[in-house]
């Protein structure tokens, strides 16, 4: 099951007022919905998924405190090995008053552009209006993969902008785009998409999210700290072989004998320790010294064997 599929089955089993049911029906008839018009004031409402639990809900809350006659027809697609779920309301009564309490119709039985102000009155029923329009159009990226993406599909602008503006009031922003003659409501922030899921009612999803997120970001800083340490041995192991090259030069060009017993005391030590690097080439040396002490060594070797060079040269 993919985590899409998983996040709408756990929404699908939210329980709530009145308010937020006929809310969040509104949500699934506008996104996944056909309203015909099969003569005067005859209407008749289709709404279509792929997803079980939608279909479970939708149906649930057309037989709700106003029930209204619906079928349920399951169909199976060999081509892509789905079920597609239609459910099909016809006309009755009961049904125009319905699609206008869902702001579906206007009061003149005309088709409503916008989401009304009165179908979501306060924060549980905004809420479950976006439930509502994730069920029927939504899709959330698996939590192991790197860039986290959160979407609702709408078809018409000005419903894709009334769900932004709906997450931007619960406070999750949200930006609109256009894919394919549709219009996308989407987000991008691993966060946010978190608490989205968990106020909208899926916190069983929203865990699982930040805890396979957490344990990907252990993985990657281990990893990164890895081949940080990785880099820095191959950068020790360069430098250490280039000293020991550098020390081999001076001796045969220079001499031993003419070097000062500090210098004399570092090539000892690099070439009885070619493996180590300047920091712990200091720790063993006798008396201990720093960092930027042995480096300096380095310096002053490079330094006589260049002006050995020059001298040998004129």
């Amino acid at each position: 099951m993919s985590f899409t599929a998983e996040v709408k089955d756990e929404l699908s089993r939210v329980e709530s007022g009145a308010v937020a049911e006929r809310a969040e029906l509104a949500a699934i008839v506008r996104i996944c919905g056909t309203l015909s018009l099969s003569g005067a004031r005859r209407f008749r409402l289709a709404l279509t998924t792929e997803t079980g639990s939608v279909a479970r809900v939708a149906y649930t809350l057309l037989n709700g405190s106003k029930p209204l006659t619906c079928q349920l027809t399951v169909r199976r697609s060999v081509l892509h090995k789905t079920r597609n779920y239609l459910i099909s309301v016809p006309d009755q009564e009961g049904l125009e008053e319905a699609l206008i309490e869902m702001g579906v119709l206007t009061s003149q039985l005309g088709l409503a552009r916008e989401i009304p102000a009165a179908l979501v009155p306060d924060e549980e029923a905004a809420f479950a209006y976006l439930r509502g329009a994730f069920l029927a159009g939504g899709f959330v990226s698996e939590p192991h993969t790197a860039d986290a993406h959160m979407e609702i599909v709408a078809q018409t602008r000005s419903i894709a902008d009334g769900i932004a503006s709906m997450c931007e009031r619960v406070g999750i922003p949200a930006r609109v785009g256009r894919r394919r003659g549709a219009f996308v409501i989407y987000h991008k922030s691993a966060e946010g998409i978190q608490e989205m899921l968990a106020a909208l009612g899926a916190p069983r999803c929203a865990l699982k999210m930040a805890r396979v997120r957490a344990v990907r970001s252990a993985r990657n800083d281990a990893n990164r700290l890895v081949n940080a340490e990785l880099a820095n041995q191959k950068k020790a192991a360069a430098a250490a072989g280039s000293q020991t090259l550098l020390v081999e030069q001076v001796i045969a060009e220079v001499g031993y004998e003419k070097l000062p017993r500090a210098l004399k005391d570092f090539c000892d030590l690099r070439l009885a320790h070619a493996d180590l690097s300047l920091r712990e080439l200091g720790n063993i040396a006798d008396p201990p010294l720093s960092k930027s002490a042995v480096a300096h060594r380095v310096r002053r070797l490079e330094q006589l064997l260049a002006e050995q060079r020059a001298n040998g040269s004129e």
